[in-house]
């Protein structure tokens, strides 16, 4: 197959990202199971055994603490197989090999060898399954060194917990996936929980302590935790990014630049360091943190795509990020321009989550649109709930063109900030190309 045959393979597979997937809730497991990914590994020879994992969970910044990972992999002389979800313009920037997107060519082979197989499942595999099966295949084929794995939901019963991790992070357990109903932080962190294999190092994140119990019935070697086990001291705003003074067991690592934006990027630069240090039981050099954290690039979380204006996109989407966002765009950004807030949510998120913590940011106004995808929430409907709580707004359902209204009106002091899904980045990039091009033609 080529890769438009490849993809349209994929395609004739349920994409629970696209349908259902908002429908999954911690704790409820019913119909779950990893028999699909144990059948697809087996015919691929267990392809996933013939190098270490580490597997990374959380309810928000694991695919920043993913990347950072593989940064100082690289940065240590390793060859690193990186499989990230979602993509956010291609495919391909899911499977990476040294954190660059896997090739064309190279991708519509990969699947094409999984295809091959597909026939003789118990049980037909899901689109997910099928793409990391392809990954962890791929990776074995080019003889990575080792392959940074990040969980696509939850982690008990996510597709890529067929690995046998030699270190598990979980960055940490916050509102998502879940009905709220009694007990939901043990629900989730019990789900997470299930990336530990008996043996292996855990590093966990900040806000877990009263979790600690549940990740340790799963019988890891070690659990290495925030506060008690790593400490980031003196984190300050730098240019393009922050500067922080990060503990580990295993020593201090002074005045580290993350070319990132936010305060909880220093907490995930924290927990990378830290698994690489377990990995290979020793601190890590000064210029290996230097280089990697220096060179760390996280598309879509709070992304400055655009200088004057000032133009953000983040796909941050629930509670604990929106105020995450809200502390970046206080403390790291001073615009001295309006403010314009273009929001797109997809169905299954509570909007109040995303705009309460963003209405203290002081936006001038904001624009409701609707990501692409079965699964966007209606422009109208979420400027109504936006309106509830105090937030006038105007409706523009296609993102590119609202991204395009919101810069066709900012001037070079001004900021638009783009939220809410990841699935909108790609809009973001064309809107911002699309400025460009006329700016140049003017």
């Amino acid at each position: 197959m080529d890769l438009p045959q490849a993809l349209a393979f994929l395609d004739r597979h349920l994409n629970r990202e696209a349908t259902a997937f908002s429908t999954i809730s911690a704790g409820d497991i019913e119909g779950l199971s990893l028999g699909s990914m144990v059948e697809l590994m087996a015919f691929s020879g267990d392809a996933h055994l013939a190098y270490p994992v580490i597997h990374v969970t959380g309810t928000n910044g694991k695919g920043s603490v993913a990347r950072m990972i593989t940064e100082l992999l690289v940065s240590s002389g390793l060859s690193v197989g990186s499989y990230y979800s979602p993509h956010l313009e291609r495919i391909n920037e899911r499977i990476c090999r040294d954190n660059e997107p896997i090739g064309d060519d190279e991708l519509a082979q990969a699947i094409t060898e999984v295809a091959r197989v597909t026939d003789l499942l118990t049980t037909p595999a899901s689109w997910f399954e099928l793409v990391t099966a392809t990954a962890l295949r791929w990776f074995a084929d080019i003889a990575v060194d080792v392959a940074v794995i990040e969980v696509g939901l939850l982690g008990r019963y996510d597709a890529t917990n067929i690995v046998d991790a030699a270190v598990a992070v979980v960055t940490n357990v916050s509102g998502d996936h879940t009905d709220y109903s009694d007990g939901w932080r043990q629900k989730i962190a019990w789900e997470k929980a299930g990336i530990i294999k008996e043996g292996c190092e855990v590093v966990i994140g900040p806000g877990t302590e009263d979790l600690l119990e549940i990740f340790a019935e799963q019988l890891p070697a070690r659990i290495t935790s925030f506060d008690t086990d790593i400490v980031v001291e003196d984190t300050q705003v730098a240019m393009g990014g922050r500067l922080a003074t990060i503990l580990t067991p295993y020593g201090r690592h002074e005045e580290v630049t993350i070319a990132a934006h936010g305060l909880h990027q220093a907490d995930n630069a924290a927990m990378a360091i830290t698994a690489v240090e377990r990995l290979f039981d020793r601190g890590l050099a000064v210029e290996v943190v230097d280089d990697a954290m220096a060179r760390v690039r996280l598309p879509g979380r709070c992304e400055v795509l655009l200088a004057n204006p000032l133009v953000i996109v983040d796909g941050g989407h629930n509670a604990a990020a929106a105020v995450g966002l809200a502390e970046t765009l206080t403390d790291d950004f001073t615009p001295l321009g309006s403010r314009v807030l273009v929001v797109g949510m997809l169905e299954g998120r509570r909007v109040a989550d995303l705009l309460e913590p963003l209405s203290g940011v002081g936006f001038d106004a904001m624009i409701a649109t609707t990501p692409p995808g079965e699964r966007g929430m209606p422009a109208s409907r979420l400027a109504a709930e936006a309106v509830a709580i105090g937030l006038a707004c105007t409706v523009v359902s296609n993102p590119v063109q609202a991204i395009g209204r919101a810069l066709d009106v900012a001037g070079d002091d001004d900021m638009v900030v783009i939220a809410g899904s990841f699935y909108q980045v790609a809009a973001a990039r064309q809107a911002v190309a699309a400025h460009r091009r006329r700016a140049s033609d003017d």
